[in-house]
């Protein structure tokens, strides 16, 4: 059986240290879930820290890189794919992904949320703004979870991995709906 792949993605450059942390905890939870990783492949930010969270506890990682060039790779990936597509790999990231979890923001992180909501993919959004919560949820409100921890985030996708499971959807960082997977 193929190994089920949850794409972290997240700024680069920008990310904070705070979105750093999450990742790597991100990282770690999937690797501990014996699910495959997959980023941007880029060795910085929110893709770097995830990747090292991973491989801290065994894991796998898949890192589908913007350009050609697999020297440009996190040292630490199992699997390198050079694209060349620029950002267009961002499609990429979110189709190979079963599930997709935006840590931190960015203009990257941003086309990954809505080009996975396009696809139908659930995404889980820890630290989520306000501006991009009010208008993804408007948009997708059955495919959005917002959280505020990794750990909310890794129960939100065993929810989704699991056959006539719960999704819990936490709302106003105090109220829980659950639903079940075939709902809207």
């Amino acid at each position: 059986m193929a190994r089920v792949l949850i794409g972290v993605m997240g700024p680069g450059e920008t990310a904070t240290a705070a979105d750093c942390a999450v990742a790597y905890v991100l990282g770690q939870g999937i690797a501990l879930a014996d699910w495959g990783l997959l980023t941007g492949g880029r060795p910085q930010g929110v893709m770097a820290a995830a990747i090292a969270g991973a491989k801290s506890v065994g894991g796998f990682t898949v890192g589908v890189l913007p350009g050609s060039k697999v020297d440009a790779a996190d040292p630490n990936l199992d699997v390198v794919i050079p694209t060349g597509l620029g950002n267009a790999r961002n499609l990429l990231n979110v189709l190979a992904s079963r599930v997709v979890i935006a840590c931190g923001v960015g203009l990257g992180t941003i086309s990954e949320v809505a080009l996975a909501l396009k696809a139908s993919k659930p995404v889980i959004w820890v630290h989520c703004p306000p501006a991009g919560r009010a208008l993804f949820e408007t948009l997708a409100p059955h495919l959005l979870t917002v959280v505020e921890t990794a750990d909310e985030a890794l129960a939100t996708v065993e929810a989704h991995l699991t056959p006539g499971s719960s999704t819990v959807k936490i709302c106003n960082n105090s109220d829980v709906k659950i639903c079940n997977n075939s709902e809207d």
